[in-house]
Parts: C-alpha cells; sequence; structure tokens
C-alpha cells in the first residue's frame, strides 16, 4: 500500500530575493524607490542647510508684496502696485495667449503646407519644400528677432495717420490700425453688462472695498477693478453658457435626424434648426447685454481704446506658427503617406473631386499618424514661447521668473513654481490632446 503526500513547501531564504524570479522584481523596486526616497532627502536637506546658511527661509509671502514694476501687454487691470502674485497671473495669461494662437495659426498653416508638398504641381510642391527646410533648420529665436525688426521698421507710425492726405490708413471700414507699435482691433464692449467676479478676493484691500461699495465715481470703479488675484467676466460666462447650451441642442437634433433616417430612409432637413438654436440665443444675450464694438481713435501720439496687440506679441505669434508650422506639416504630410494610394484611386473612381477625397477620406484616416506626434509640437509651442523676452514681451517666464527673481531673491520659490506651472500646462494639453486621439482613433477589433 502507497500514501501519496503532499511535496515538502520549499522554505525561504533570503538569497531568494535576488536569485528567484518571484521576488527579483519586487527586490529592485524596493532598492530603487528607497534610494530615490535618500536621494531627495539628501536634496531637500542640502536645500535646507544653504537656505540657512544664507539667511533665507522657504515660504511664498513674496507673492502678496508691490511689485513694483509694470507689464506693457495685459489682459486683465494691472500697474506696479499690483502684488507678484497678480503679476505672474498677468504673465501666466500671456503665455496662454500666445499658445493658443500659435497652436491654431500653426496647425491651419500646416496642414496646408502639408499637403501642398504632396502636390503633382511640380513649383507648388518644390516652393512648400523650401518652406519646410528654410524655416525648420533656423533657430527660432532669429525668427522672433527677425519678425520684431521687420514689424518696427517696415510698418507706418501713428503719425502716418494723421492729416488731410495721411501716409497711412486704417484698414476694414477704419476699425483696425496697423502701426510699428503693434495693431489696434475693436474692442468689444457691454453698455448693461453684468461686470465681473473677482477670484480669491482680499475685503480688506482699498480694491476689494471699492469693488463692494462703490461710490459710482471714475477713481473707485478703477481701483475696484485689482480686486482679487484677477476677475472673470459675467458677460462672458453668460455668452459661453448660452453658445454651449446651443451647440449641444443642435447636437441633438442632428442624433434626432440620424435616428429618423436610420428608422425610414429618409432625412429630415435641420440645417436652419441647428442654426437658429445656436445662433438666435446667443443674439439675443448680446442684445439684452447692450454689445457693441469700441472702435480705436489717434488722439494725441498715439490710438486709444480698441484692442491693442503690441509688436511683441505679433513679432512672437508669427515667428511661432511660422516655426512650427513647418515641423507640422512633415507630419501632416507623412500622416497622409500612410495611407493607401488604393483609396484616393478608388475614390476618384467614384467620380469624387481631389480636394472632396483628401477632406472626406485621407484626412480623417490620417488624424491617427498625425495626432500623437502633433502633441509634442504643441508642447514644443508652449515652451518656445519663454523666449518672448527677447522682444520685450512679458510671459510668465519674464515677470515670475524674470523680474519678481531678481528683485525678492527668491530663486528656489520662484523657479519652482514656474516648473510647476510649465508641467500642469503641458499634462493639460497632452491629456486633452491623447483624449481626441482616443476618440478619433480606429477601433480594432
Amino acid at each position: 500500500m502507497t500514501t501519496l503526500t503532499d511535496p515538502p513547501k520549499e522554505s525561504f531564504r533570503l538569497s531568494m530575493l535576488l536569485y528567484d524570479t518571484r521576488y527579483r522584481s519586487t527586490t529592485i523596486q524596493v532598492v530603487a524607490l528607497l534610494g530615490f526616497m535618500l536621494g531627495a532627502a539628501w536634496l531637500i536637506n542640502n536645500v535646507i542647510v544653504n537656505l540657512a546658511a544664507a539667511g533665507k527661509t522657504f515660504n511664498y509671502g513674496f507673492l502678496k508684496e508691490a511689485s513694483g514694476y509694470d507689464i506693457n501687454q495685459k489682459l486683465i487691470a494691472y500697474n506696479s502696485q499690483s502684488s507678484h502674485m497678480r503679476a505672474a497671473v498677468v504673465g501666466l495669461m500671456n503665455t496662454l495667449l500666445v499658445a493658443v494662437m500659435g497652436c491654431i495659426a500653426a496647425t491651419i498653416l500646416g496642414v496646408i503646407i502639408g499637403v501642398l508638398r504632396l502636390s503633382k504641381n511640380w513649383v507648388i510642391s518644390r516652393l512648400a519644400a523650401v518652406y519646410v527646410e528654410t524655416l525648420r533648420n533656423v533657430p527660432v529665436l532669429l525668427w522672433i528677432v527677425l519678425i520684431m525688426a521687420a514689424t518696427s521698421h517696415q510698418l507706418p507710425a501713428p503719425k502716418d495717420f494723421r492729416g488731410d492726405n495721411p501716409a497711412a490708413t486704417m484698414k476694414v471700414f477704419d476699425s483696425i490700425a496697423v502701426t510699428n507699435r503693434g495693431v489696434y482691433l475693436p474692442e468689444p464692449l457691454f453698455s448693461k453688462g453684468l461686470g465681473d467676479l473677482p477670484v480669491f478676493p482680499d475685503k480688506e484691500s482699498k480694491a476689494c472695498q471699492a469693488f463692494y461699495n462703490p461710490d459710482g465715481t471714475p477713481a473707485t470703479a478703477k481701483l475696484a477693478k485689482f480686486c482679487g488675484t484677477f476677475q472673470i467676466s459675467i458677460d462672458l460666462m453668460a455668452i459661453l453658457a448660452v453658445l454651449i447650451a446651443g451647440l449641444i441642442t443642435s447636437k441633438l437634433i442632428k442624433t434626432r435626424a440620424d435616428q429618423i433616417q436610420k428608422d425610414t430612409g429618409v432625412r429630415p432637413v435641420t440645417w436652419y434648426w441647428r442654426l437658429a438654436v445656436v445662433f438666435l440665443p446667443t443674439l439675443a444675450v448680446l442684445y439684452i447685454l447692450g454689445f457693441y464694438l469700441g472702435y480705436p481713435e489717434l488722439k494725441g501720439f498715439n490710438f486709444k481704446g480698441g484692442i491693442h496687440m503690441r509688436s511683441s506679441l505679433l513679432a512672437l505669434w508669427v515667428a511661432l506658427s511660422l516655426y512650427t508650422a513647418a515641423f507640422i506639416a512633415e507630419i501632416v504630410r507623412a500622416g497622409i503617406m500612410a495611407i493607401s494610394k488604393g483609396q484616393s484611386e478608388a475614390a476618384a473612381a467614384l467620380g469624387l473631386r481631389q480636394n472632396r477625397i483628401m477632406s472626406l477620406i485621407v484626412l480623417p484616416q490620417a488624424l491617427r499618424v498625425i495626432v500623437p506626434p502633433l502633441i509634442s509640437q504643441y508642447l514644443n509651442l508652449t515652451k518656445n514661447s519663454s523666449l518672448a523676452i527677447a522682444v520685450g514681451y512679458m510671459d510668465i517666464t519674464g515677470t515670475l521668473g524674470g523680474i519678481t527673481l531678481n528683485q525678492t531673491g527668491r530663486e528656489l520659490e520662484t523657479v519652482l513654481l514656474l516648473m510647476l506651472i510649465y508641467l500642469i500646462i503641458s499634462l493639460t494639453v497632452s491629456s486633452v490632446m491623447n483624449y481626441y486621439n482616443e476618440r478619433t482613433k480606429l477601433k480594432e477589433r
């Protein structure tokens, strides 16, 4: 008679942490984590010791102190008596402004150049190739300085708009002035506006006391604009809310039309309903708020009123857009060439024109190849905006990482805050574009 028993269990030995594949990966991760924690602890201790030796402490109290410097391009109210925090917010908004404008312009131009590089017309394809090779092989800083110099010397001065026979005139029904100091555009205003909402208000300050207890004087109204770290326009929020609601309603109408077409084979005409639900409520809100345009006027030595886009902003925007568009053009060209040529030939055999083949068949499929490297180009454009100080444009690097750092001597605090801001911007751009990539890529089973 034979009795079966379980094999004896192997006793655990310390050598198994290194030689047994069941434990080796965990051992390596624990050792790496301990090494990282020791390195971080050494760095933190080194920082504390050096700050103590220099007689400094680590704190961000300086952000509430008066900045003492001016910023030429600003989207919110700001003067030299505003805090360093407000100066940083102004710089951050300037960075986001040029980044958004640059990404939009570079994408449009890059797609056009990328498609033209594949043109069967020899002259057009070679001109597109020259553009790409010229732009991307010259440092972007040189393009920024070159465009800044060209706009400063070639565009007319404000004095050229004066007189009975002026040397220069305003464009588009006398509403836009293009000068060597920048471009002046009509400004949207509201006669019955709902005002602004201050964010992070300090009710002890004079600005917030003027905001919450206005006495109707111009001086009080001007002072109230500095209440809080920044202010959100309630008018803009109302318009965006109505516009977004209209777009959602328009999409629901389209979904219903698709369902009717699927059930009956007949698609109802809905385009006028979709336009009406988007534009009519928005126009009604604009009318209720008393919307009108404030045009720039030449007063004294310069134009007053309207939106002023300084030459530094225009030079930075144009240079970053042209430079990044050269890289996007190559990405678009590679994406289009990745699509099988047989699909274009099949579409042509069905009678579709080249522009319809490109917009309906080739580009939608090429997006799955184009979008991932496109994310890197958007991030590069945003980070290249830190070169703005070369032409005097005050972005977040020029305000927080430049003048504020030099005035307060808080190198560690400002650099860490600057790194955190750029990290958040990069992660936000990557998250949005990756979400878009997930929605557009082909679903494989």
